[in-house]
């Protein structure tokens, strides 16, 4: 693990999971949902991209418009585990409520979508579309007397864009500029915005140890911070097990393996030793050495970046719903949830 890894979120109601694409930010976000979940309380995982990523992680059906009970926490030794519920966000559902909600539109609202008008809303506009998503994340992390019967829930986790969008999509006040200067979605603007940059909200940043990944959270955070939001914690996902001495991979890197001992150690294995054999393990052995190098290169990267950093592990047999409750506890243990 690099850099500070203690910080207190305890504060947070609202993680905000972000990252490069390809990082493994959708499988971080369920994980630390599942580990939130562990403390005994009620948590909701959200989606904002449309991809019905939850569903499949979790082995469900689509997720509806409509907050499902998905999963129980991840459990813990001395208390009952919370409940994670899952939610998938479109903004043409958001708008539907939101005509229903505000402008107590009902069926005419339905009528509207049926015109295409919440397709050019929705379109023409996109900075209203970032407000109905967002909009309908803060209505979940607080809740009003208008949904009497929702669950009030501990924490809410929302799977959101990535790091290139992430701060677009927060900051949802400026998108609106010379767009809605008065009015209820204004207003929700207002409120949605206050709400992302209190000490409510952590946005927390997915990263893997390349060198593209690495830069783009390091801008990722240096925008959040200039736009006034919180940033979270920086979650390294997918490190490669440290099951090499740091001696043996030197003399890989470096080319000075005893090839005359890995041949008598092979042969000891009763391997057959086929023309090549000893050369190629070299060569991967020198490969690995290399990738190995160039990780702990941008690990250092991470321990500068000046934010809590955690490590999940990369799992062999890829991610399934065991998988997660593994990257839960690992993250429940290093002091993220």
């Amino acid at each position: 693990m690099s850099g500070p890894s203690t910080a207190d979120w305890s504060r947070v109601r609202l993680h905000v999971v972000t990252g490069k694409g390809g990082t493994g930010k959708s499988t971080v976000a369920a994980a630390l949902a599942l580990a939130l979940a562990s403390h005994g309380k009620q948590v909701l995982l959200c989606e904002a991209e449309g991809r019905q990523g939850i569903a499949r992680m979790f082995d469900v059906d689509p997720l509806p418009y409509a907050e499902r009970r998905i999963a129980t926490g991840l459990r813990h030794e001395d208390r009952s585990p919370g409940v994670v519920h899952a939610l998938h966000i479109d903004a043409e559902s958001a708008l539907l409520e939101y005509l229903a909600m505000y402008y107590k539109l009902g069926r005419a609202g339905r009528a509207l979508d049926r015109f295409g008008v919440i397709e050019f809303a929705t379109t023409i506009a996109p900075g209203v579309r970032d407000v109905l998503l967002t909009g309908k994340v803060f209505e979940a992390v607080q809740r009003n007397s208008r949904n009497k019967s929702a669950i009030t829930y501990d924490a809410v986790v929302l799977d959101a864009p990535p790091t290139g969008r992430i701060t677009q999509f927060l900051n949802v006040n400026d998108e609106l500029a010379g767009l809605a200067k008065v009015g209820p979605i204004k207003s929700q603007a207002d409120n949605v915005t206050a709400l992302f940059r209190s000490p409510r909200t952590a946005v927390h940043l997915v990263t893997v140890l390349e060198e593209m990944p690495v830069q783009e959270t390091a801008d990722g955070i240096d925008a959040l911070a200039a736009a006034g939001l919180p940033v979270g914690g920086v979650v390294v996902n997918r490190v490669r097990p440290r099951d090499i001495a740091a001696a043996d991979l030197a003399a890989a890197l470096d080319g000075r393996l005893d090839t005359t001992r890995l041949t008598a150690d092979l042969e000891e294995a009763g391997v057959d030793l086929d023309e090549g054999l000893v050369d190629g393990l070299v060569a991967e052995a020198h490969d690995h050495a290399v990738r190995r190098a160039l990780e702990d290169a941008q690990r250092q990267v991470v321990a500068g970046l000046g934010r809590p950093a955690y490590e999940l592990p990369r799992l062999p047999g890829g991610v399934d719903l065991g998988g997660l409750y593994e990257l839960a506890a690992t993250l429940k243990q290093q002091g993220l949830a």
